[in-house]
């Protein structure tokens, strides 16, 4: 610790143009936008991170979260890859990181798929697992509020993925817990390969309300292996 001493008297007086230097650069310090305000956008009822050009189709049938990460990565990068080559080695990546071995068919679990997204998108990723529908809808709108970069899901009890993109909600989940999220911008990287006007998958950015969601989201469930994340609703969402 460092010892308090009196200063001289001489010294304790700081010169007028000193003075008037610190307070000029304190106005202009209060004048900035916190850093909450300058990490995303005014709040306008929702948020939606999709823009053309950021959509990718599946090479595979099995590369839905290989696609999925590029999709993300050409959201968080400005990015307008949409290349076999890429995919194959994003899925070769996150099946090295599997927690569990699993027929390669069967593609990638969520430990890999959240390795994949830390490796190739941004390493704030991490794995979700919670334990009600509406917690872990709160919680993905929120943290893609916060950062301002979409998030991963699993649909169909995991056996597919998609990316939220975007919502709405009845306010900013970025400054406070009382809101209430009324609908979602979703993207499935089927599209292209299994399109459908209603099902797997839907046109990019589609939006469906909470109701409709739900249909899709839904606890995850493998039926070879008993996995860490049985009967969660499983995301992966960038924790600021």
């Amino acid at each position: 610790m460092i010892a308090r001493t009196r200063a001289p008297r001489h010294e304790r007086t700081l010169p007028l143009t000193l003075v008037a230097l610190l307070v000029i650069v304190g106005l202009a310090l209060a004048a900035l936008p916190d850093r909450a305000d300058a990490a995303h956008p005014r709040w306008e009822g929702g948020v939606n991170l999709y823009r053309p050009g950021v959509f990718s189709t599946q090479k595979t049938w099995y590369w839905c979260t290989a696609a999925d990460v590029q999709i993300m990565r050409n959201i968080a990068h400005q990015k307008t890859n949409h290349s076999k080559a890429q995919q194959g080695r994003f899925f070769g990546y996150m099946r090295a990181h599997n927690r569990y071995s699993i027929p390669v068919r069967h593609g990638v679990d969520p430990a890999g798929w959240s390795a994949g997204l830390r490796r190739y998108v941004d390493p704030r990723y991490r794995l979700v697992a919670n334990r009600s529908f509406k917690k872990a809808l709160r919680s993905a709108v929120r943290n893609l509020r916060r950062t301002n970069l979409p998030v991963g899901i699993t649909v169909a009890r995991g056996n597919h993925a998609w990316v939220l993109t975007g919502f709405e909600a009845t306010a900013d989940p970025a400054t406070t817990s009382d809101f209430r999220v009324t609908s979602v911008r979703v993207t499935g990287p089927l599209w292209g390969l299994q399109s459908r006007s209603y099902g797997y998958d839907m046109r990019p950015n589609k939006r469906l309300t909470r109701k409709q969601l739900k249909r899709f989201f839904t606890p995850w469930h493998y039926p070879l292996i008993r996995m860490a994340w049985e009967g969660r609703w499983v995301s992966v969402q960038p924790i600021p």
